[in-house]
């Protein structure tokens, strides 16, 4: 059975609505011919080469109407800005900054697969919780183009458009808050994005000066890239010249996705990347406490496999039922961790994983997606594929 769900949705140009079929949930959205065909390429582009987006799956072309209807499938666990904001208090906090990184993350690496955005924004953002820290997924593409490569010039203005309309969008919740200072604060952030991002993408182009044994060095500079999530491609001195006893560093990088495969190979869990970072170190944890509990050597591979079947599914079986199926498990399960480590720094030792559980059960597992999903509609499905989308049933 095909349903109409009611979801969440930002300011949009154009008709979004939300359909259900065999419990997978896809937005559609009526669009200009050219425009929807041309989101539909950049959509697959960001899919082939990795990036974080939403999917497209279909696009349904009505060329007697110059309209297409773009079909893309809902992301899993996501949460828009608004929500995420508004479940905490007022004005600056852990989680905006972390929003903000997300935001500044997303664009650098667009701009390295040199991909122009165009209308980056809070709004054209989807956001998923990914262990202590956020993850951004581009929503709209309509603006967006495919470059082999940006110019500092491109560059600099998708920074410019995205700081501006950060600011627009922090501004907007804070008036719907009733803060009063809501402008300054909003624009006084939305800047910060500029220094994030700059942050981020001065580090993947440093090239420094080392001495050609500085073995250290190398290792450094490979495990600052490695804690931002990058994985390496290929490691490369250059002298700098025929008489100089420096050589230059260039450190190729590929994607942000370090921790989740290395999380893959020893578990074969597919997790996000601040997820998988805080899931590995929940592994050595364990695995030191194996060590010491058999006062005998265990392999990672070995503490792994025990940490599957004594540690994580057990937990993720108890979490479950209070979840329930709109939330990520593998994300509570890093609640939990979080809630560990906070009950330890109050208590001065380590209270276990058991009492951390028991204490985020009580509290109702909290999180900010909760909630965040409205109940499927009963609207029955009518679409007029030549016709387009009956505007008197929009949600």
């Amino acid at each position: 059975m095909l349903q109409f769900r009611d979801l969440p949705v930002g300011p949009s140009r154009h008709l979004v609505r939300f359909l259900v079929v065999d419990g997978l949930t896809f937005a559609l959205k009526e669009e200009p011919l050219g425009v929807a065909s041309a989101e539909f390429d950049v959509l697959r582009h960001l899919e082939i080469a990795g990036l974080p987006a939403v999917m497209a799956v279909g696009l349904a072309e009505a060329p007697e109407r110059d309209s297409a209807i773009l079909i893309t499938e809902y992301l899993t666990y996501s949460i828009q800005y608004r929500r995420l904001l508004m479940r905490f208090p007022l004005g600056p906090g852990p989680y905006r900054d972390r929003l903000l990184d997300a935001m500044a993350s997303l664009l650098v690496d667009l701009h390295r697969a040199g991909v122009y955005w165009g209308d980056c924004s809070l709004a054209n953002t989807l956001f998923r919780r990914d262990g202590d820290k956020i993850q951004a997924y581009l929503v709209d593409a309509e603006t967006s183009e495919i470059h082999p490569a940006l110019s500092d010039g491109q560059r600099a203005y998708d920074l410019d458009i995205l700081v501006e309309n950060v600011a627009f969008g922090l501004a907007d919740l804070g008036a719907m808050q009733g803060r009063d200072d809501v402008f300054d604060d909003a624009v006084a952030a939305a800047e910060t994005v500029h220094a994030r991002y700059t942050a981020v993408w001065d580090e993947l182009h440093l090239e420094p000066e080392v001495a050609p044994g500085d073995r250290h060095a190398i290792r450094a500079r490979i495990r600052r890239l490695n804690d931002l999530g990058f994985a390496i491609d290929e490691v490369a001195l250059e002298p700098t010249s025929p008489t100089a006893d420096v050589v230059r560093l260039r450190v190729a990088v590929a994607g942000r996705r370090f921790h989740a495969h290395q999380l893959q190979k020893l578990t074969r869990l597919v997790a996000l990347e601040g997820q998988a970072r805080l899931l590995l170190n929940d592994i050595r944890e364990y695995q030191a406490w194996l060590e010491s509990s058999t006062r005998s050597p265990v392999t990672t591979e070995a503490a792994a496999e025990r940490w599957l079947a004594e540690v994580l599914e057990p937990a993720i079986a108890a979490l479950v039922p209070a979840i329930g199926p709109l939330r990520d498990p593998l994300q509570a399960y890093c609640d939990v961790l979080e809630q560990k480590w906070l009950l330890s720094e109050t208590a001065g030792r380590d209270v276990g994983l058991e009492a951390a559980m028991a204490a985020y059960l009580e509290l109702g597992a909290p999180a900010p997606e909760a909630g965040a999903s409205l109940a499927d509609s009963s609207i029955a499905l009518d679409i007029d594929w030549s016709g387009g989308f009956d505007q008197d049933d929009a949600v």
